[in-house]
């Protein structure tokens, strides 16, 4: 088992939704984060004063898959959201050990 987590600009998270569902996949976590990397924040000017904003606002998703699916939900994420311009995001690939629903006590795959 796999997980999978991308950081994406925020108006890209109903298209990345919809390319996951396209791959019958149903579960994923989103979360509104901060940061910044490359892009190193930018300024604003609120009622005539500029001030720097030094972390952009994000959306993390993260979703667990089998193994053999990993590439191609890759390839779906970045046809998703890519915009070709800088800040477009990153994407994570992580080991999962041990995967328990707690309601019914299923393990691993039946536990997606």
């Amino acid at each position: 088992m796999k997980k999978i987590e991308t950081i994406i600009k925020p108006f890209k998270l109903e298209e990345l939704k919809d390319a996951l569902h396209e791959l019958n996949i149903s579960g994923m976590t989103v979360s509104e984060v901060k940061g910044f990397g490359r892009q190193k924040g930018h300024t604003e000017i609120y009622r005539g004063a500029e001030y720097m904003v030094d972390f952009i606002p994000k959306v993390k998703v993260e979703i667990i898959i089998e193994e053999e699916r990993v590439e191609s939900v890759i390839e779906a994420i970045i046809a998703a959201v890519r915009t070709g311009k800088i800040g477009d995001g990153k994407i994570f690939v992580l080991p999962v050990e041990k995967i328990i629903r707690i309601r019914t006590g299923e393990t691993d795959k039946e536990a997606i």
